[in-house]
């Protein structure tokens, strides 16, 4: 097989693990195509040892590919998708542009492949906490009935993208040097600090991530009245997120011990849990590798009914450029 492949958003964060994948994964790539916006055009990305061109991603840019990955935002997906899917594509969204569209499968591979159909040509990448979450949790559906979430998360300077992690770097820079914080789209100094997850709070309070988590993970895991209640945190990591998570099943929690067995065989997970030298996941651990780490497993000592563990995993990777590359492979392996 060899695909005449594009990738809208080429020169954005998730973008550029998208070339390293390809070669990672022996994607078979006989034609790449890089799309970004008009600001970028000229501009020279390596593949394979050869420079490719950046062009600009027009509703014309898309006679004769094969698979076209997106990865530019939801506007940007809403205006572009439609013309990448009538000239024959196979199209990879990871923006949320068409998460919850009741016709568009959300998926995880390790997670829910029976929402992948042949006739689907578009497939959306979850968000990014989502996914991770998701696949941490998911073999333990096996152990007893999931009746709520409760999930905190440590959101590295990645999932806002590339200017954000340059955001972090040049005020940690500044604030180490004693010198003035350089100027920011965010209402708070980044470096050595944390807050709340820097999207739109909705009326009954929650952000647009914390609604995402929500939505999605119910969409994702099957289960539409799972009880999920997520507090979103931006904290001063560069890559890789964290969330800790605590599960209330409907009777008695599994055991740890049955807990670790099934996490340590589960697609995706490999488990981080060394009580001894207190070695559980970290970002650093997790960044620039497609395993979501989980450790940190515990019985809850206030419900009976519920399992505690922390994970960490690499939001430009699993949490989007890899989880694409995933479900490409699957998607044309079905096809």
């Amino acid at each position: 097989m060899s695909l005449t492949v594009a990738i809208v958003g080429a020169t954005g964060a998730v973008g550029g693990e998208f070339l390293q994948l390809f070669s990672e994964r022996n994607f078979p790539v006989s034609e790449l195509r890089l799309l970004a916006s008009k600001n970028s055009v000229g501009k020279t990305l390596n593949f394979g040892g050869n420079p490719v061109s950046v062009e600009e991603a027009t509703t014309t840019s898309f006679e004769g590919i094969d698979v076209a990955f997106f990865s530019a935002g939801a506007t940007r997906s809403r205006e572009l998708i439609p013309a990448a899917l009538a000239a024959g594509a196979l199209v990879i969204d990871n923006s949320s542009a068409f998460r919850m569209d009741s016709e568009v499968p959300l998926l995880v591979p390790e997670v829910n492949p029976e929402a992948f159909g042949p006739s689907n040509r578009l497939i959306s990448v979850p968000n990014c906490t989502a996914i991770l979450l998701c696949v941490a949790i998911n073999s333990l559906r096996t152990l007893g009935k999931m009746e709520r979430l409760i999930v905190s998360t440590y959101q590295s300077a990645s999932g806002g993208g590339a200017a954000m992690m340059h955001q972090l770097q040049e005020e940690t820079r500044a604030y180490l040097a004693g010198t003035a914080l350089p100027a920011s789209k965010l209402n708070h100094q980044y470096a050595f600090n944390l807050f709340s997850h820097n999207t739109a709070i909705g009326a009954d309070g929650y952000n647009e991530e914390e609604a995402k988590v929500i939505e999605e993970t119910r969409k994702i895991l099957g289960m539409p009245e799972l009880k999920i209640n997520v507090t979103c945190v931006r904290v001063p990591v560069l890559r890789a997120h964290t969330e800790t998570v605590t599960i209330e099943f409907e009777g008695p929690a599994p055991s740890v011990e049955a807990a670790r067995e099934v996490l340590s065989q589960a697609a995706g997970v490999r488990l981080v849990d060394n009580r001894e030298e207190n070695r559980f996941p970290t970002p650093l651990d997790a960044s620039g590798q497609g395993d979501v780490l989980v450790g940190r497993v515990r019985q809850d000592v206030s419900n009976p009914n519920a399992l505690s563990l922390m994970l960490a995993g690499d939001q430009l990777l699993k949490g989007a450029a890899l989880n694409a590359v995933q479900i490409a492979e699957f998607a044309l392996k079905l096809a």
